[in-house]
């Protein structure tokens, strides 16, 4: 029986979805910042359905990006996923956005940091290795100033994720980059993950499954900000 998987990757700007078929994407589409990914993720992934002549009742699963990255449109992305899976009764497998960045790795690369902008001066920072399975990571991920990432790269550490675009030049030249185009995960790469590495979630977990947040919203740290 052919497994038909959507996928959603909410972690950033632009929210990505995609539908597998028979192990490969077969439809894509993107929803930019604006335009509400609450209103628009369940027409987009439908109107992928419906190209692919499939109901959602054909979908073996769901396979979601966990971030870390935009606190709101993870929720979006890990509510649309968590009641797919419940509605139908369908897997749901959870992705770190990072993981999945790592994937987009060139072939040349053997460890990898990927690196996030945790706003004020901090970064989300995650270090990857190549292992015959696929990139796993080395360390947990942390939340750290970029000035203290900086002293923790090594000679032969390669830098990816869509941190570099605001700490490039806070970081040592000599290490090398992953192309621009190649440092926000794409639905291709979560796929990739999720079929690979990733196993399905218990009823249990994917009732209990968040965002992978290290810190409260912006509203949640203005909100406990002292006061007076």
């Amino acid at each position: 029986m052919t497994q038909n998987w959507l996928i959603l990757e909410t972690s950033g700007r632009v929210a990505r979805v995609g539908l597998a078929r028979a192990g490969a994407i077969v439809g894509r589409a993107e929803l930019d910042s604006s335009r509400r990914h609450a209103r628009e993720m369940m027409p987009t992934a439908s109107a992928l359905l419906k190209a692919e002549s499939l109901a959602p009742q054909d979908l073996a699963g769901v396979m979601a990006s966990t971030g870390p990255g935009s606190y709101t449109g993870l929720r979006v992305g890990l509510v649309t996923a968590k009641a797919l899976a419940y509605a139908l009764g369908c897997e749901l497998r959870a992705v770190g956005a990072f993981w999945a960045v790592a994937h987009q790795a060139p072939a040349d690369a053997q460890h990898v940091w990927v690196i996030s902008d945790a706003l004020q001066g901090q970064v989300y920072a995650q270090r990857f290795a190549r292992q015959r399975d696929g990139w796993l990571p080395s360390n947990d991920l942390r939340i750290t100033s970029a000035k203290i990432f900086a002293a923790t790269i090594s000679a032969e550490d390669w830098l990816s994720g869509p941190g570099l675009g605001v700490y490039d030049s806070q970081l040592p030249a000599t290490n090398p980059r992953v192309n621009e185009s190649d440092r926000e995960p794409r639905v291709e790469s979560i796929f990739a993950v999720g079929s690979r590495l990733m196993r399905p979630l218990t009823h249990e977990e994917v009732f209990a499954l968040e965002p992978l947040y290290l810190r409260g919203s912006s509203a949640e740290e203005k909100a406990n900000e002292p006061r007076g």
